[in-house]
C-alpha cells in the first residue's frame, strides 16, 4: 500500500484505493468510510475532528516562550475536536482560565475563536508535590470549593457551558530525580510523606466521585501504590495519563475500567524496544485509548528536547497509527469517540 501526503490539508491519502476499493472499508462511528475518503469526509464535515490533545499545561507552555494564540489557531484551523488543559494546584484554575481566555481573544479570526471556545476544556487537581502533600486537607478543601463554583457556573469567562470536565492531574510519583525539573528526591519522602501522598490521591478520587468527574491520574514508578489507592476508594472512572508501564499493568487498569493515554514519549522508543512498544499499543482496547502531548514536556521526535505544544500531538497520532496499522485520521476518530465517552462531551 502506498501513501502520499497532501501538504495543503495535512492528511494521508491512499493512492491505490481504486484498484480494490472494497478492501479498504473502515467502520467509523457506525458508518463505513474508505481511508482515502477520510480527507474528503473531514472537509465535508462528516468527520470534523482532527488530532485532539487530552493533556496539556497552558501556563507552563507559555512560560517556555510558546505563543499560545498561534498554537490555538493551529488547533482550530485543523478543526481539532477537543483539547484538555490540566490543573496541578488547588487554586490555579482561575489563572489558567484567564490565560486561555486571553490567548483565545488574541486570535483575530472570528471563526477560529468560536471553534476554540468550543474545543477547549479544563480540569482541576493537585499534583503530588511535597508542599501539597503536607497541606493536603486544606488544599483538597480549597479544590472542592473551586470545582463546585466552576461546575455551578454557566460561563467561565468567555467559555460557555460545563467546561470543567475532569479532576486532576493527581496521583503518585516515585521517580526520584533530584536534578530534574520536579526536583524530586527519595530522601524527602519519609514513610509519613508516602502515606500522605496516598491520602492526597485517595481524597481526590473521593472528590471526583462526589462530583461525578473522570480522574486524570499521574502515576510514575508507582504502579502498585496507584492501583492500591484506586482499589481502596473503588472509583474507576478516568485515564492513566502519559502511560509508562507494561502490558500486565495496563491489563490491571483496563480490567477496572480505566482508559490509557500515550504521549510523545512513545516516539523515544529505542529500536531494540520497538516490538515491545508495538505489542503494548496493540494490547490497549481501541475503546480505551487516548493520546496527548503533556505540553510543554515530552515533545515527540524530531522535536525532542524542545518545548512541546498541543499542535505536535499529530506526531503522536501518526506514530501510534503506524503501530496499529491504521490511517491517522481513523485513529483520530476513534480517540474522539473515547473522549466523548469518558468526558461526556456532547451529552
Amino acid at each position: 500500500m502506498q501513501y502520499c501526503v497532501s501538504e495543503k490539508i495535512g492528511v494521508w491519502e491512499n493512492i491505490n484505493f481504486q484498484k480494490n476499493p472494497e478492501a479498504w472499508k473502515i467502520p467509523v462511528f457506525g458508518r463505513t468510510f474508505f481511508p482515502n475518503c477520510l480527507p474528503f469526509a473531514c472537509v465535508c464535515g462528516i468527520i470534523t475532528a482532527m488530532f485532539s490533545d487530552t493533556h496539556f499545561h497552558l501556563l507552563h507552555t507559555a512560560e517556555r516562550g510558546v505563543d499560545m494564540s498561534e498554537a490555538f489557531s493551529a488547533l482550530a484551523s485543523r478543526s481539532a475536536f477537543f483539547a484538555l488543559e490540566i490543573g496541578t494546584h488547588c487554586d490555579d484554575l482561575d489563572a489558567r482560565l484567564a490565560a486561555a481566555d486571553s490567548a483565545v481573544s488574541a486570535v483575530r479570526d472570528d471563526a477560529l475563536r468560536s471553534k476554540l471556545l468550543d474545543l477547549l476544556y479544563f480540569s482541576a487537581g493537585i499534583w503530588p508535590a511535597p508542599e501539597a502533600i503536607g497541606a493536603r486537607f486544606e488544599q483538597v478543601a480549597e479544590l472542592e470549593r473551586r470545582i463546585s463554583a466552576a461546575r455551578s457556573a454557566d460561563t467561565l469567562l468567555s467559555f460557555k457551558g460545563k467546561k470543567l470536565c475532569a479532576l486532576g492531574e493527581c496521583g503518585l510519583d516515585h521517580h526520584w530525580n533530584p536534578s530534574g525539573a520536579d526536583n524530586r528526591s527519595e530522601s524527602d519522602f519519609s514513610a509519613a510523606m508516602l502515606t500522605g501522598e496516598a491520602e492526597l490521591f485517595e481524597m481526590q478520587l473521593e472528590l471526583a466521585r462526589k462530583f461525578g468527574l473522570p480522574v486524570i491520574v499521574h502515576s510514575r514508578d508507582a504502579f502498585d501504590g496507584t492501583l492500591s489507592c484506586i482499589a481502596n476508594v473503588g472509583y474507576d472512572c478516568g485515564v492513566i495519563h502519559c502511560y509508562s508501564y507494561g502490558i500486565a499493568e495496563a491489563r490491571a487498569f483496563i480490567d477496572r475500567g480505566w482508559y490509557v493515554s500515550f504521549s510523545g514519549a512513545v516516539t523515544y522508543t529505542k529500536r531494540s524496544k520497538m516490538p515491545e512498544m508495538t505489542d503494548l499499543l496493540r494490547f490497549i482496547p481501541r475503546d480505551r485509548l487516548l493520546l496527548e502531548t503533556d505540553s510543554p514536556y515530552l515533545a515527540p521526535v524530531p522535536y525532542r528536547g524542545k518545548p512541546n505544544t498541543p499542535v505536535l500531538v499529530e506526531l503522536v497520532y501518526r506514530y501510534v497509527a503506524d503501530a496499529l496499522n491504521l490511517p491517522p485520521e481513523t485513529l483520530s476518530a476513534l480517540v474522539d469517540a473515547n473522549i466523548r465517552d469518558l468526558f461526556g462531551i456532547g451529552r
